[in-house]
């Protein structure tokens, strides 16, 4: 065994920020009753500034037990934070840091003289905002996690948990290495006034520890489509067919958000891999109860692929191409969600890397649509989305 002990000097960090695209969920439980509100798992994605050391005004230092360790901070910015759509406010959501308050920590190593893996951890305060809302929290949410690089870039189109759970929670949370979670949690949301202090003590909604306690992990596309959605799905309830029309406008954190990832970005060879990241498109069904939402599954990854599957870079895709994915769906009813049994083969032709006009069709066998007990409450038939107005780039800044 080795009797060298690492620093993270050895690391050679350049002394500047890290901003890469985040992939999230939080778990929210709407009203003032903790006991009795709704429990709804929001999917949130976008830009993040870590600051850290070698920056100025970070220190690295080994403590006296032969721990290192080097510090970092969350920063707020206009185009920083996370952002989602949610079915309960039928609104879009983001997620900010306080500006008014440290959202400061650090990188530790576990194992004296070994720098991974290593504890991430970040002492978090939020600003929550939606259309008519901004909220704040009263104590600080302990982010925490196991990381194996810095940065702690999750391996492409793998899932946040180590395993596939089904539901909103409450159960136990195992997450993934280089997925971090919120530790300190229940954690209540009041209005916020104008230095971001929360006000009163009635809330307006709860960060539950489970299914999504605010769990994130980084991740490093090549490019990324946000991309407003309309369309239908085909469901059968009862023995009847109906048609669902839906629609979501990614300016409200709603539609889609496509993550593309070059050779360079994974492992698996050649060819350009391909995650639905975010989906939610909103509709009306009386033989479902009314408002319903379609959405991606957190917990199990959509993923799949761009192109003929030979491209050394994604410069070298060629269009039309085809995107294939195979997409695990959730369906969000007013009485409760339903879960897609298996995943639905989706795929369709992208004209340019602009995506507007790509039709999304189910292609293959159908599904049940079952409750978190696994009990078969209706079937997905049929899936034809179009991607309408896009947004596509390298970042996804939150106020974009």
């Amino acid at each position: 065994m080795s009797s060298t002990r690492e620093t993270y000097e050895s690391l050679n960090l350049e002394p500047k920020p890290i901003r890469p695209h985040i992939l999230a969920a939080a778990t929210v439980v709407f009203g003032e009753d903790y006991y009795s509100g709704r429990r709804e798992t929001i999917n949130l994605s976008g830009f993040v500034q870590l600051n850290k050391w070698p920056m100025p005004g970070f220190e690295h230092k080994v403590d006296e037990d032969g721990y290192a360790q080097f510090a970092t901070e969350l920063i707020s910015a206009p185009e920083v934070g996370i952002k989602g759509f949610s079915y309960e406010l039928d609104d879009r959501i983001q997620v900010l840091s306080n500006p008014f308050l440290p959202n400061s920590g650090h990188v530790r190593q576990i194992v004296p003289g070994k720098n991974f893996p290593a504890e991430f951890y970040i002492r978090r305060f939020g600003i929550l905002e939606s259309s008519t809302l901004r909220l704040a929290h009263r104590n600080v949410i302990d982010i925490y996690g196991v990381v194996d690089s810095v940065p702690p870039f999750k391996k492409p189109l793998t899932g946040p948990y180590l395993g596939k759970p089904r539901g909103d929670g409450p159960f136990d949370v195992m997450a993934a290495p280089n997925v971090v979670k919120g530790t300190t949690l229940p954690e209540a949301w009041y209005p916020a006034n104008d230095e971001n202090q929360p006000v009163g003590i009635t809330p307006n909604l709860f960060f539950a520890p489970s299914a999504g306690p605010c769990m994130s992990m980084l991740v490093d596309p090549s490019m990324i489509m946000q991309t407003s959605l309309e369309g239908q799905i085909e469901v059968e309830v009862n023995g009847k067919t109906v048609r669902v029309d839906l629609a979501g406008d990614y300016r409200k954190a709603a539609g889609a958000e496509v993550l593309l990832f070059g050779p360079d970005k994974h492992d698996e060879g050649p060819g350009v891999l391909a995650q639905l990241a975010r989906v939610a498109v909103v509709g009306h069904s009386p033989e479902l109860g009314g408002r319903v939402m379609l959405r991606a599954s957190w917990p199990r990854v959509s993923g799949g692929t761009l192109g003929e599957g030979n491209e050394d870079s994604l410069s070298r895709l060629k269009f039309p191409g085809d995107l294939h994915i195979d997409a695990e769906f959730e369906l969000v009813t007013p009485h409760e969600t339903l879960y897609a049994a298996n995943s639905v083969h989706v795929n369709g032709k992208m004209r340019g890397m602009e995506a507007t006009g790509t039709e999304l069709k189910l292609d293959g066998s159908d599904t049940a649509l079952v409750t978190v007990d696994e009990q078969p409450k209706a079937r997905l038939t049929g899936v034809n989305l179009v991607m309408r107005d896009a947004l596509v780039g390298e970042h996804a800044a939150v106020n974009a």
